[in-house]
């Protein structure tokens, strides 16, 4: 028979308390409910991040991504930026429908620039070309700008008439 000391038995005892439930079930960690948990955001960036679909041709395409929500965020957008994963883009939100212009000045990315109208459906896409200071434009009122990694729209069969879904966060929406 082995003996254990005080200090041991009540340590041994300690843990297994910890490990397990009343009924026997290991123990987990108490989850906040969705309306307190943070919100995501970039690892580079700091952005928040939310999912943006595309809905092309029966397809849904799902981008997990970037909200340059403010007059900062969106002058910087992919600046300086070596990678974009293909589930990746970056939405420049409009507070007003209006036409939109970019430019690609220090940015190293090709880029997708689909420019999306008042009814959620993309108006034109622009090839964004590394570095340039060209502006790329909209062929008409845009509600937001959606940015993904140059060529996959056409990869994807992604095109002017698509819908695209999204959801802004608390504080983002006009």
């Amino acid at each position: 028979m082995v003996r254990l000391t005080a200090p041991i038995a009540a340590l041994f005892a300690v843990l297994g308390l910890a490990a397990c439930s009343a009924n026997g079930a290991a123990q987990e960690a108490p989850v906040a409910p969705p309306e307190t948990q943070a919100a995501a955001v970039h690892p580079e960036s700091g952005l928040e991040l939310i999912d943006v679909t595309v809905l092309s041709g029966g397809k849904r395409h799902v981008f997990v991504t970037e909200v340059a929500a403010s007059n900062e965020a969106q002058q910087r957008g992919m600046m300086f930026r070596t990678q974009m994963g293909d589930d990746e883009g970056m939405i420049f939100p409009s507070y007003v429908p209006q036409m939109r212009s970019f430019w690609m000045k220090n940015t190293p990315l090709p880029l997708d620039i689909i420019f999306i109208g008042e009814d959620n459906r993309i108006i034109n896409i622009g090839d964004g070309v590394p570095y340039s200071t060209a502006s790329v434009a909209s062929d008409g009122p845009a509600i937001a700008v959606f940015e993904i990694r140059g060529g996959l729209s056409a990869e994807l069969g992604i095109k002017p008439g698509d819908l695209v879904e999204w959801k802004l966060p608390e504080g983002a929406a006009p």
